[in-house]
C-alpha cells in the first residue's frame, strides 16, 4: 500500500491533518484564559487504610485554587462502567498503588503538579493480593468461577488415546495510545456542563459525570472529535478524568481540564488482562482433538471494570478455529490490589486464542508432526462444505467458515512448506542462531457480548447547496471510522465524499450510544447512516418524481445527480426544490444488529452476528547468545468481506499485527512486590519501534465475495481481528527453540531474557539426559 497510489476518497479524512500536526486533540483545543488545571494525588500503597489526609500545604501552594476529595462529590463517588465498585477518589481505603485520593486545582498545570506533592497522607497497611498466584491461593475472586461447555469432561478425557496437560502464563499489555487520557470541562447555563474528552464512550462519560454531580443526563453534553489512539483503553478509563474535571467546574465555576502525563497515565489506568491458562487435552494418533478442559485465571485488579465481559469473550474464543466435540472452559476473575484491568483490542479474545494455539503446537510436538497437520485436522468446516454449521462450545453454529480455503491459499502464497524445510536444514547446522516459522489462524466473533449494546444512531441534514452534514454515535480514534461512514453516506446519495461533512461525536445530537468498541463501529454506525440516507432519499424521490413524470421507485441517485429516466437534475438542485416544496431534509437513522442472543445463565446462544477470519505465517530468527529475536518475514491473508476502504483496512491489518507482535515479545508489564508499577514509562516499557517491524511483510485481503451476513455493503469488521494474526510469532519462536530439546513451553511476553533462559534450560536438560 503506497499513499501515492490512493485516490483522495481512499485517504483517512484526517490524514493530512495528522502528518502536518494540524489535527487537534483534547489538550490542543482552545482553553479559556481563566481555565484551571488539575493534577491527581495518588496512593503510594497497594492496600491500606487512610488514617489521615492533610492537604493544607497544597492549598497554601502558589497558584492553587482548591483541592477536591471524595467529600466534594455531591452525587455518587464512582467511575466504574458497570458494577459501581471503582471510586473516583479513595474514601478511607486505597486498593492499588496509584489510586487517586485527591486532586489539586490550580491556575497552571505546573502549579497543580508541584502542589500535589505537598499533601501529607498516612496509612495503616493491609495485606495486599497482587498476583494471580496470590488470588488463586487465597480464593480472592470477584465472583464465583464461571463455566461453559461439557459437563462430563473428565470421562471424555479419560476415553481419549492420549492426554496432554499444561499451563501457559500470558502477559498483560499497556495501551500506550499516543494521546493520554484527557478531559476538558466548561460551565454552561444553570448547572449544565459541557465536556470535550478523549473517550471511546461519550455516553458513558455523560452518565458517570451526571451521577457524580447529581444531575440529569440532559444537563451534561459530551463531545469527542478524535482521539490519538484508544485500543480499548478509553472505553471506561476516561470516566475518571472527566468526572474530576466536571467536579472542578462545579466547585469553582470556571473551566478546568485534566490531562495525564505518561507516567501518571500508566500508573492510574488498567491494562490488558494477564492470564494463566491451564489445560487438559485428549487427542488421538492423527492429532484430532477429542476433548479439552481449559481453565482461564485473569488478573482483574481491584474492581470489575469490564472484566466479566472480557473473560466471557476469552472463553468464547478458547477453541479459535477448531471444532472440538467436547470442551469445558472455566473462568476465574482474580481480584488483586492493582489497577483494574480493562478493555484492550480483542477484549480477551487474543488470550483465549493464544491458549488454543499453544495446545495445537504442543500436541504436534508430542506427535512429532508439523503443527499445520494438527490445525487442518481440527478446523471447522468452511461454509460451502457439507458439514458446515458445526456448533461452538457455546452452541452457535459456524455457518460462514472460510479458514480452510484461506489456509490453503496462504500456505501456497507464502511457500510455507519449502521454507519450513529450509529452516530446519539451517537449524541442524546452526550453533548460536536459530530460525523458526509459525502459522496461526483467526476466527473472531463480531458483536458486543451484551446484546442490547448492538445498536446505533445517526443524524443527517441535507443543505440546499447539496452539501450534507452527518453525525453518528461512533468515535474516531485513528481507525478510519469517520472516513468509512462518510463514504457510505456519499455512496447512498451518489455524491462526492467531500460533499459530506462528519462533525464531532456528541451526546447532544445522537443519544444513548454504545462504545466504539468490539470492532463494530462501522457495522453499527454505517448501517444507521445508510438507514437515515434511505429515509431522505425516499422523501426526495416521492416529492420530485411527479414533477418529472417519473415513478418514485425509479429515481436514481448517481454521479451527483438525481435521474428520472434520461432526465436529471443536480443533487443541489434537487435539495433546493425539496426545500421549496417544504420537504424535510433532516432525518435520523437507527440500526440494531439482528439474529444475535446470549443467555449467560444458560451459557448458550449466538452472541456474534458473524465471524471474521484471517491467517498469518511468520518467520523469526533468535540469537542464542543474547536471546534477542527478530521477525524476518510476515505473510498475512485477512478476511474483510467486501472491503469498504482497502487502504484503511490494510493499514489496520498491518498495525494490528505489529501491536500484537509487541504484546508477545517486548511489552512486559511488571509490578514490584509493593504493588508499584515498575514499567511506568517508555524508558522501562518497550513498544515496537520501526526497526522491530518485519523486514518483509506481505498483506492481502481475501476475496471471499463479501460477508454472508447482511452487513453494510457486505463488509466485515477489521479493527480487532488482525491483532491475533501475531500469534503466529509464538509458533515461530517455539519452532526456533524446539530443536534444542523438548517442546519449549514458552510464556509471553517472549522477551530476550525469557528466550535466553528457555534456550539455556532446554540445552541443560538435553545435556543432563
Amino acid at each position: 500500500m503506497r499513499e501515492s497510489h490512493l485516490k483522495a476518497s481512499d485517504r483517512h479524512d484526517s490524514a493530512a491533518l495528522y502528518v502536518t500536526g494540524q489535527a487537534r486533540f483534547t489538550d490542543d483545543l482552545p482553553f479559556p484564559a481563566d481555565g484551571l488545571h488539575i493534577a491527581l494525588g495518588l496512593s503510594d500503597k497497594a492496600h491500606a487504610l487512610i488514617t489521615s489526609c492533610d492537604v493544607t500545604a497544597c492549598l497554601a501552594s502558589p497558584g492553587v485554587v482548591t483541592v477536591l476529595t471524595a467529600a466534594d462529590i455531591p452525587g455518587v463517588n464512582d467511575a466504574s462502567p458497570v458494577a459501581g465498585d471503582d471510586p473516583v477518589f479513595a474514601d478511607g481505603k486505597v486498593e492499588y498503588h496509584g489510586q487517586a485520593i485527591f486532586a489539586v486545582v490550580a491556575e497552571s498545570a505546573k502549579a497543580a503538579r508541584m502542589a500535589v506533592h505537598q499533601a501529607h497522607v498516612t496509612y495503616e497497611d493491609l495485606p495486599a493480593c497482587l498476583t494471580i498466584d496470590d488470588a488463586l491461593r487465597e480464593n480472592h475472586l470477584l465472583e464465583a468461577p464461571y463455566t461453559i461447555g461439557c459437563d462430563d469432561i473428565d470421562a471424555k478425557l479419560h476415553d481419549a488415546p492420549h492426554l496432554l496437560t499444561g499451563q501457559i502464563d500470558i502477559g498483560g499489555q499497556e495501551h500506550f495510545y499516543l494521546e493520554g487520557q484527557a478531559a476538558m470541562a466548561s460551565p454552561g447555563e444553570a448547572e449544565d456542563i459541557f465536556l470535550q474528552v478523549s473517550s471511546q464512550h461519550p455516553t458513558e462519560v455523560q452518565h458517570k459525570v451526571a451521577r457524580a454531580l447529581g444531575l440529569a443526563y440532559h444537563a451534561v453534553t459530551v463531545e469527542v472529535r478524535r482521539m490519538g489512539g484508544g485500543f480499548g483503553g478509553k472505553e471506561s478509563q476516561g470516566n475518571l478524568p472527566a468526572i474530576v474535571a466536571a467536579l472542578a467546574v462545579k466547585k469553582t465555576g470556571r473551566p478546568a481540564k485534566l490531562v495525564y502525563d505518561r507516567d501518571e497515565d500508566m500508573r492510574v489506568t488498567g491494562k490488558r488482562h494477564d492470564l494463566r491458562i491451564s489445560y487438559r487435552v485428549g487427542y488421538d494418533d492423527t492429532g484430532r482433538i477429542l476433548a479439552m478442559d481449559v481453565d482461564q485465571a485473569l488478573r482483574c485488579g481491584m474492581s470489575f471494570d469490564l472484566s466479566q465481559a472480557i473473560a466471557e469473550r476469552a472463553m468464547l474464543h478458547a477453541e479459535n478455529c477448531y471444532f472440538i466435540q467436547d470442551v469445558r472452559v472455566t473462568s476465574r476473575l482474580c481480584r488483586t490490589h492493582t489497577p483494574s484491568n480493562t478493555a484492550f483490542r480483542g477484549f480477551g479474545g487474543p488470550q483465549g486464542m493464544l491458549g488454543m494455539e499453544r495446545i495445537i503446537d504442543e500436541v504436534a510436538a508430542h506427535l512429532d508432526v508439523d503443527p499445520m497437520q494438527v490445525r487442518q485436522r481440527n478446523y471447522y468446516a468452511d461454509h460451502d462444505e457439507a458439514d458446515a454449521g458445526q456448533p461452538t462450545p457455546y452452541g452457535q453454529p459456524v455457518k460462514d467458515g472460510l479458514i480452510k480455503a484461506m489456509t490453503t491459499d496462504l500456505l501456497a502464497s507464502s511457500d510455507y512448506y519449502a521454507r519450513r524445510k529450509d529452516i530446519e536444514a539451517f537449524n541442524r547446522n546452526a550453533t548460536w542462531c536459530r530460525k523458526g516459522i509459525g502459522f496461526s489462524p483467526v476466527k473472531f466473533g463480531i458483536s458486543f457480548n451484551k446484546t442490547f449494546l448492538n445498536q446505533a444512531g445517526a443524524l443527517l441534514h441535507i443543505y440546499t447547496d447539496g452539501s450534507v452534514h452527518l453525525n453518528h454515535g461512533g468515535t474516531e480514534m485513528g481507525q478510519g471510522l469517520y472516513t468509512k461512514v462518510r463514504q457510505i453516506c456519499a455512496r447512498a446519495f451518489g455524491i462526492a465524499d467531500d460533499m459530506v461533512k462528519i462533525t464531532a461525536t456528541t451526546t447532544g445530537k445522537v443519544p444513548n450510544t454504545s462504545a466504539t468498541a468490539a470492532s463494530s463501529g462501522t457495522d453499527l454506525n454505517g448501517m444507521a447512516t445508510a438507514n437515515a440516507a434511505a429515509t431522505l432519499k425516499t422523501r426526495m424521490a416521492e416529492y420530485l418524481a411527479p414533477l418529472y413524470q417519473s415513478d418514485p421507485a425509479a429515481v436514481r441517485f448517481h454521479d451527483g445527480k438525481l435521474w428520472f429516466g434520461d432526465a436529471s437534475i443536480s443533487f443541489a438542485e434537487a435539495a433546493m426544490q425539496c426545500w421549496q416544496g417544504r420537504v424535510s431534509l433532516s432525518a435520523t437513522g437507527f440500526y440494531a444488529t439482528p439474529d444475535i442472543h446470549w443467555d449467560r445463565e444458560a451459557k448458550k446462544g449466538s452472541p456474534f452476528y458473524y465471524f471474521a477470519y484471517g491467517a498469518a505465517v511468520t518467520e523469526v530468527v533468535v540469537d542464542l547468545l543474547t536471546g534477542e529475536s527478530r521477525v524476518e518475514r510476515a505473510d498475512i491473508l485477512h478476511d474483510a468481506g467486501a472491503s469498504l476502504n482497502p487502504a484503511i483496512d490494510l493499514g489496520q491489518i498491518e498495525g494490528g499485527y505489529i501491536q500484537g507482535l509487541g504484546w508477545l515479545t517486548t511489552e512486559e508489564v511488571v509490578y514490584g512486590t509493593d504493588g508499584k508499577l515498575l514499567t511506568h514509562a517508555p524508558s522501562t516499557y518497550k513498544i515496537p519501534a520501526c526497526s522491530d517491524r518485519p523486514k518483509q511483510i506481505s498483506v492481502s485481503l481475501y476475496d471471499s465475495g463479501g460477508n454472508l451476513s447482511d452487513t453494510i455493503h457486505k463488509s466485515k469488521a477489521v479493527g480487532e481481528p488482525p491483532f491475533m494474526l501475531a500469534i503466529s510469532v509464538y509458533g515461530a519462536m517455539s519452532h526456533a527453540l524446539k530443536g534444542l530439546g523438548d517442546y519449549p513451553k514458552l510464556n509471553t511476553p517472549m522477551t530476550a531474557e525469557h528466550l535466553l533462559m528457555t534456550a539455556n534450560r532446554l540445552r541443560a536438560k538435553r545435556a543432563s539426559d
